[in-house]
């Protein structure tokens, strides 16, 4: 695990973080909602054989694919029109450490914690805050579920070379487009008022 990693602007497991609004029973429940049991845990330690050596790879593929689309690649753009490489560099950086992470953290309270200061740094609650930037102050929701397809499947190819067998690579698959769809679900609490997540 990776619990010494020194990122600007990583904060997980920093007492200066706020506790989650939602729960560890919450939690739980989400997890059994998609199916994200302790075989999906397990399978997900497989997936950080491989998806972690991969992981500034699998970034720069997702980035790429921001960058064909006008709306979504606003969000690194700064008021001159431009995008910001000091802020995209910065983000980078934290999204590799996310793969990761997603492949290897206990989802525990501190994990709980640093999920929700994810959604809020998509939101006008702390976009732009962490690197003191200047880029468009939200990710639009739509955009964030939306792209969440892409980043669920794109490990296919990366899997493909990987030395498990077709049932592995399949759970895999599984586990971590799960795994996704959980992220997901915590990112979206800040966008959305309380009586409605």
């Amino acid at each position: 695990m990776n619990s010494n990693v020194h990122i600007p602007g990583y904060d997980f497991g920093s007492k200066s973080l706020p506790p989650s609004p939602i729960s560890l029973e919450e939690l739980r429940a989400l997890e059994q909602a998609c199916g994200f049991d302790n075989n999906a845990r397990e399978q997900l330690r497989k997936a950080a054989v491989v998806l972690a050596p991969h992981a500034e790879d699998l970034v720069d593929k997702w980035r790429s694919i921001i960058a064909q689309h006008a709306e979504m690649k606003q969000v690194f753009f700064g008021p001159d029109g431009q995008p910001d490489e000091t802020y995209k560099a910065a983000v980078k950086k934290r999204f590799v450490q996310w793969v990761i992470d997603a492949c290897e953290r206990e989802h525990d309270q501190a994990w709980l914690d640093y999920q929700q200061e994810i959604g809020k740094r998509h939101t006008p609650a702390k976009k732009n805050q962490t690197d003191a930037a200047h880029t468009g102050d939200v990710v639009p929701l739509r955009y964030l579920i939306a792209f969440s397809a892409v980043v669920s499947t794109t490990i296919r190819p990366i899997l493909d070379d990987a030395e498990y067998s077709t049932f592995e690579k399949a759970e895999i698959q599984d586990a971590w487009t799960k795994s996704m769809l959980l992220h997901l679900a915590l990112w979206t609490q800040p966008y959305v008022a309380a009586c409605l997540w």
